[in-house]
């Protein structure tokens, strides 16, 4: 089927073609007629399906203009609703659709200077579109479609009371579109409150994670840095994103990577917008090659050619594993999903295993020489693109100086360490032979040492602080007595 078939206008046609979209997918295929036909859906597709076309491309159509906005589409966090503005946008080009994102975290008195304007489609998360609406500065007296984006990760976050007062805010006789990764209860029940015998469109799992490849590897907690080092270098990822749960877990891991030399930046929900902003330009563009994250700071983020999905730690919920690896895998491309998994997490794997209709296959970690292997391919690989572009010329001279004294050899091998440091690899234990070792220190007041002198001394030495007792402390395998 080509989008010709849908018997789309000349602009739309001119702008699907500009943007790239050479076939429509699975969920476009589905949706697309059924709304235009002015009817409700429940469309089950995970990001990366295609489906903020499947609804942009009919609000395009369907448009009407005037004053107030025609469609209102809501989105769980504030980058979601930027990237689906602008790929409406992007579809409305050439029919002069004006599309608002409005979120929280920015100026609300320049998105009213807009409204006041005219705008055709709303793109907003619930709380800033609840805002404008108690302000009065938001109509949605002539809304004619209402999409609710991603909205199993809008109930977990909270916004059900929200998304039902919006609802309520728009007219009876509205069209109602419903999109999600997973149909839990309260997604039924609100498809049977608020929507109009609604049609059920799904795009099989099956049909998606295919495509990405599924791996997993044991390896126990302490040990984790050491192997995620290794999956990288033996991977080489072009773009990677790595979950944590917590958001301390993603600050460890983010600084424990750029020690280790990798370019790796953070986000979570304690960055102000302006950083996770400048994060999110550097990973896009390349600057950066990992990001890690926690599951809420990465909901929507929708970016091109991300090879790689880790959860450093297992998704503590079965559907947030199918929310993760989605973000890789993404258009029809292919992708890689690796877990590390703690032998006391095997059963917990198992059970994603089950809801998400997938095989997670078990791979042996790399082993040093693995990691030796890669990068030497690697250095091969920098080292005759250097040589094709004739960038080394400008050192032969050099060489021909040391060739007096050393061996060919010798100063190619020399010039590699130099280039590209020793190589050194850091063994990953098992965790079979875990071993503690304590060291105790009797020190405190008489020595005029208080419990925040040694938290700060175990912060700025990278060492973990967990109180264990009321006059005992831990830093790491080391305890120290109050006395």
């Amino acid at each position: 089927m080509n989008f010709e078939d849908f018997s789309l206008s000349k602009e739309t046609m001119k702008s699907i073609s500009e943007i790239g979209f050479e076939e429509p997918t699975p969920i476009q295929v589905s949706a697309i007629p059924l709304i235009l036909n002015n009817c409700d859906i429940v469309g089950q597709a995970q990001t990366g399906t295609g489906k903020t076309a499947a609804f942009g491309i009919p609000i395009v159509e369907r448009c009407q203009k005037g004053r107030k906005p025609f469609a209102i589409v809501l989105e769980p966090t504030r980058e979601l609703a930027v990237q689906v503005a602008q790929e409406i946008h992007k579809i409305g080009k050439y029919k002069n659709i004006s599309v608002l994102p409005v979120y929280g975290g920015t100026s609300i008195e320049r998105q009213i200077m807009t409204l006041q304007q005219g705008v055709n489609v709303i793109v907003g998360t619930p709380g800033r579109v609840i805002d404008l609406l108690n302000r009065r500065n938001l109509s949605l007296s002539e809304i004619r479609i209402v999409v609710l984006d991603e909205a199993d990760e809008m109930l977990d976050m909270g916004f059900i009371e929200d998304i039902e007062t919006i609802l309520k805010a728009t007219p009876a006789e509205r069209q109602t579109l419903l999109f999600s990764a997973t149909i839990p209860h309260l997604i039924m029940n609100i498809a049977r409150q608020y929507m109009r015998n609604p049609e059920k469109i799904q795009v099989n799992i099956k049909d998606v994670i295919p495509k990405i490849r599924q791996t997993f590897y044991e390896v126990s907690e302490e040990n984790k840095i050491n192997a995620l080092s290794r999956i990288l270098d033996v991977e080489e990822p072009q773009l990677a994103i790595v979950f944590c749960h917590t958001k301390r877990k993603v600050d460890e891991v983010s600084m424990k990577l750029s020690q280790l030399g990798y370019n790796a930046g953070a986000i979570h929900g304690d960055y102000t917008q302006a950083r996770r902003d400048d994060v999110m330009y550097k990973f896009k563009g390349g600057m950066l090659d990992i990001l890690v994250a926690t599951d809420v700071a990465a909901r929507g983020l929708d970016i091109k050619n991300v090879t790689h999905v880790i959860n450093y730690g297992i998704p503590q919920h079965p559907d947030s594993y199918v929310h993760r690896i989605g973000r890789t895998g993404r258009a029809g491309k292919s992708g890689i999903a690796i877990t590390l998994v703690t032998p006391r997490e095997y059963k917990h794997l198992r059970l994603i295993e089950k809801n998400a209709r997938t095989i997670i296959d078990r791979k042996k970690l790399p082993s040093s020489a693995d990691v030796v292997k890669a990068k030497e391919k690697n250095i091969v690989r920098d080292i005759s693109g250097i040589i094709r572009e004739n960038r080394h010329e400008g050192y032969l001279k050099t060489v021909k100086e040391l060739s007096d004294n050393y061996g060919f050899g010798d100063i190619a091998a020399a010039a590699l360490c130099a280039a590209y440091g020793e190589i050194k690899e850091q063994p990953v234990e098992n965790y079979k032979n875990k071993e503690n070792v304590h060291l105790f220190k009797t020190i405190g007041r008489k020595d005029t040492i208080k419990t925040a002198d040694i938290k700060c001394i175990a912060s700025k030495a990278y060492i973990p602080f967990n109180k264990i007792r009321k006059n005992r402390y831990r830093v790491d395998n080391n305890i120290i007595n109050k006395s």
